[in-house]
């Protein structure tokens, strides 16, 4: 039975998720030589359901490499991605302020999804598991979205928003899994987890 994971992720949200299922875990971050963000690189005409399940998959097969190569103990090694989408149109980080602002007029007063793919490997076992929630947004004036921008929150963020934080006075009504949104769905991390051996 597995007793600690790996976590390829730097968000401190999945962190903080994983806390709260009691699982015990270490931080396996990319190398400065590695292009974290090429892998999200989205292909032509891709489904956003297709894009963050295959994403998920290619941070784990880099995660797995990069602790083989750092000769870590082998432990299992636990990945997530979170995308938004607008219909198939997919809405990822912002490349700065105007981009946000484009982002979240977009989202105003409309009703988008939020996917996360989760993949944990131990051995050649790898399990996989998919949230998708739904999320509305108040109409928001051009006033309102230039100060959340303000606020720095945006930034980094998929859809240009966080939910656990400021842009809460936003979202009126969530379906779904409000850890998924976060970044880290607990209902199916678990099942994950428990599906390699964790005792959750």
């Amino acid at each position: 039975m597995p007793t600690f994971l790996y976590l390829a992720s730097q968000s401190p949200r999945r962190r903080q998720l994983l806390d709260q299922l009691g699982v015990r875990h270490e931080l396996l971050l990319p190398d400065a030589s590695e292009d974290a963000e090429g892998l999200e690189v989205q292909l032509k005409n891709e489904a956003p359901a297709s894009y963050v399940q295959r994403v998920t998959g290619l941070k784990l097969d880099a995660a797995l490499a990069r602790r083989d190569r750092r000769g870590l103990a082998l432990g299992p090694v636990l990945c997530a991605d979170t995308t938004v989408a607008f219909g198939r149109i997919i809405l990822g980080k912002p490349v700065d302020e105007d981009d946000a602002a484009r982002i979240l007029s977009t989202l105003s007063g409309q009703t988008h999804r939020v996917l996360t793919a989760v993949a944990a490997q131990l051995g050649h076992r790898r399990v996989v598991a998919m949230s998708v929630s739904k999320v509305r947004f108040t109409a928001m004036s051009a006033d309102q979205i230039q100060r959340y921008i303000a606020t720095g929150e945006p930034m980094g963020k998929a859809g240009a928003y966080g939910v656990q934080g400021k842009a809460a006075a936003y979202i009126e009504h969530i379906s779904g899994s409000y850890s998924g949104i976060m970044g880290l769905p607990m209902f199916e991390t678990a099942h994950v987890l428990r599906a390699l051996g964790f005792t959750i």
